[in-house]
């Protein structure tokens, strides 16, 4: 099965528990270009349901329409219909069992649902039947990532790169491996190259916000934070991570400003409730510090004991 691959590649950002992951969606050809061209046009309108509805009459008229499947199955992936986009291009592997992209999105519709070996699986088979697949190695190495195996990740991070220069995208996700080994200056080289090509991603401003953070550089960290709540003011993460820089700052006012502001985005933001709570104490206000922790536990973040204890002696409220 032969696909045309287009020059302008379509490009859609996806998350896998907090970490950016990239998906490079090609165009596919098959028994009717026309067809092929049309499902990929509406794919980079994010046109999905017409897609589907398109792909699902395609392969009514004939259940063996692998390029069908294959886009079906990308509208799906790209709606968070995880088992569907698996079902399609399980469909495409059964009819072409040499396909290596449909393994490849397999995977990574696999990574969405938390399954990272099985990831990890289809994106080795990908490479195995296409060692210059870049986008497979790249998707692996979000797997190796996720899972700590930050050497693993790096390593594959690195082929990518060497494959497919032009993928910026792996600048990145090598920066949060990097900094998972807490290698922090080559994170922040990794950021730089991927902003220097992206200036207007808020989540790569707050990558390299953390990296900085953990290097005691809270002044530059606040700016990178700050400067990711400029591009998207609902990233909720860059406000609960700049409301940590200045709690540790302690500018404690500033932090609480954040927290809450994290928190109204997101009512669920266990570890923007916990922060909250930390500045409230540190500032002697033990009462909605404890209120704030014990909504942190409610949702489902594990808080240690000791704390706990602590929190309720200072505030009269023991148990």
């Amino acid at each position: 099965m032969k696909r045309i691959r287009n020059r302008e590649t379509f490009k859609r950002i996806l998350l896998w528990s907090g970490m950016t992951v990239y998906l490079f969606l090609t165009g596919c050809g098959g028994t009717s270009v026309d067809y092929n061209n049309q499902w990929n046009a509406y794919l980079n309108k994010g046109e999905y349901d017409q897609a589907i509805s398109d792909c699902t009459k395609a392969i009514e008229s004939n259940p063996k329409n692998a390029e069908a499947y294959f886009y079906r199955g990308s509208a799906y992936l790209h709606k968070g219909q995880y088992d569907k986009a698996i079902s399609d291009y399980s469909e495409v592997i059964e009819i072409n069992p040499r396909d290596a992209e449909a393994y490849c999105y397999r995977g990574s519709a696999y990574g969405f649902k938390g399954q990272y070996d099985k990831t990890i699986s289809d994106c080795t088979k990908a490479i195995e039947i296409n060692p210059r697949l870049a986008v497979a190695y790249h998707n692996r190495g979000m797997a190796y990532n996720i899972q700590g195996h930050y050497d693993q990740a790096i390593s594959d991070y690195n082929k990518a790169l060497e494959i497919n220069p032009r993928l910026d995208t792996a600048y990145k996700s090598r920066g949060i491996a990097y900094e998972g080994k807490d290698q922090y200056d080559q994170a922040i080289s990794d950021f730089n190259k991927f902003l220097e090509l992206n200036p207007r991603d808020a989540e790569a401003y707050n990558n390299r916000g953390l990296t900085y953070r953990k290097k005691g550089e809270f002044g530059q960290a606040i700016l990178d934070f700050t400067k990711a709540i400029e591009i998207n003011p609902r990233l909720a993460m860059a406000y609960n991570n700049r409301g940590t820089a200045y709690n540790t700052k302690g500018q404690y006012d500033q932090a609480i400003s954040d927290f809450t502001k994290a928190i109204e985005i997101n009512p669920k933001y266990a570890g923007a409730y916990y922060n909250r709570g930390d500045a409230f104490y540190k500032k002697g206000e033990y009462n909605r510090a404890l209120d704030d922790v014990n909504k942190a536990q409610s949702l489902g973040l594990k808080v240690p004991g000791e704390f706990l204890k602590e929190l309720r002696e200072a505030s009269g409220r023991e148990k």
